[in-house]
């Protein structure tokens, strides 16, 4: 599971690592932009995401079907350090991903939002303030996804059907939600773990070593102040190169889902 944590400071929006609950803190110029939510109320037995997985398999995806075609997604942008980057790569190599971003980043930089949409790549809604879902309440999931989809569509001009949970966690109500709104949300099934800011040889072997048919591939292509996503930049021509040797065909996720990429 990706655990790149987005936390506000004085210095901006931060990522911070960590593999539970998320802790988040605001500057005074993000609380004009984000209001305060308080956590929804404990389930007396959650229902965990291989549960959901199954009871929601038409709407919450993990992997595509079992043919030779692999999604690339990418969270946590736009981010001008690492996107422009990551597009460049995909340019090169003639490679069409998908880019799950967070509202408060895709409000910032548009332009980098209309370059993602312009080269052919798929846009997903990642939340506004990338909270952990299964400590918020039906309601703040649903501003936080209705919020982003907004900026998304001023953006580019489509809303998009896709959503990923931040940190692949949600509640059974929200699921019901999205289902019944006509969403689907999609996590993943190989992670490259790049968050950790690891080299790129260590993405490469998370990535080549798991991944198979119908594979949804976790990287990011932003992050807060510090990260470090050289590793994920540096491997993705090579991840690219081997699997497409191994006959994988490289899909945007509403091809490999065969699901409409808009709502």
């Amino acid at each position: 599971m990706a655990a790149s944590l987005f936390m506000y400071s004085g210095s901006g929006l931060q990522t911070v690592h960590a593999s539970s609950v998320v802790h988040e803190t605001r500057s005074q110029s993000d609380k004009g932009d984000l209001k305060e939510n308080k956590a929804a109320p404990v389930d007396a037995k959650p229902v965990d995401l291989s549960e959901l997985r199954r009871k929601y398999s038409e709407t919450f995806k993990f992997r595509g079907p079992e043919v030779k075609q692999i999604a690339l997604t990418f969270d946590d942008g736009p981010d001008p350090r690492f996107t422009p980057q990551i597009l460049d790569v995909l340019h090169r190599k003639g490679i069409k991903a998908t880019f799950f971003v967070v509202g408060v980043r895709a409000k910032k930089f548009p332009k980098l939002m209309q370059r993602i949409h312009q080269e052919g790549h798929l846009i997903g809604n990642h939340s506004f303030s990338h909270p952990n879902f299964r400590k918020r309440s039906v309601k703040q999931f649903q501003t936080e996804i209705l919020r982003t989809e907004k900026i998304i569509q001023n953006s580019v001009g489509y809303r998009p059907k896709l959503i990923r949970p931040p940190y692949g966690e949600i509640r059974e109500e929200q699921v019901q939600w999205a289902k019944k709104n006509g969403y689907t949300l999609v996590n993943w099934n190989v992670d490259s773990q790049d968050w950790k800011g690891i080299d790129k040889n260590k993405v490469k072997s998370n990535v080549i070593d798991t991944a198979g048919p119908g594979s949804i591939i976790l990287q990011h292509s932003g992050g807060g102040v510090g990260s470090n996503l050289n590793g994920t930049i540096q491997a993705l021509p090579e991840i690219i190169d081997t699997l497409q040797a191994q006959g994988y065909h490289f899909v945007d996720l509403a091809e490999l889902l065969q699901t409409t990429k808009y709502r």
